[in-house]
């Protein structure tokens, strides 16, 4: 009996991830900010379903409209502390993000 082997790869192309970023950025400065966790989860939407892990489709199942409470939040920590808070605000994003990131099974 053979091993099947384990592979991780990204599938997306360079003007695809290009796109998305150019995308996201018109998108917040057009609402001027407002809409950035939009564009964030589009982002990550686009990044997940071209990424496979131990031979696992990943999915992104987050939505701008629940990040964007904590968006919120965190901004305002981040002008109370007068910049701060922006040091946790990474960590912060990125903790979401993973928590909205799932494998699906390919059987």
């Amino acid at each position: 009996m053979q091993e099947e082997e384990i592979k991780s790869i990204y599938t997306g192309g360079v003007f695809g991830l290009l796109g998305i970023r150019i995308l996201s950025l018109l998108i917040t400065l057009f609402t001027l900010g407002i809409a950035l966790p939009w564009a964030l989860c589009l982002k990550e939407r686009y990044i997940a379903s071209h990424t496979i892990i131990d031979n696992k489709q990943l999915t992104f199942d987050g939505t701008g409209a629940q990040l964007f409470g904590n968006w919120i939040k965190w901004v305002l920590l981040s002008i109370i502390t007068f910049g701060i808070f922006i040091f946790w605000l990474t960590n912060k994003k990125k903790k979401w993000v993973i928590k909205h990131t799932h494998c699906v099974s390919n059987n």
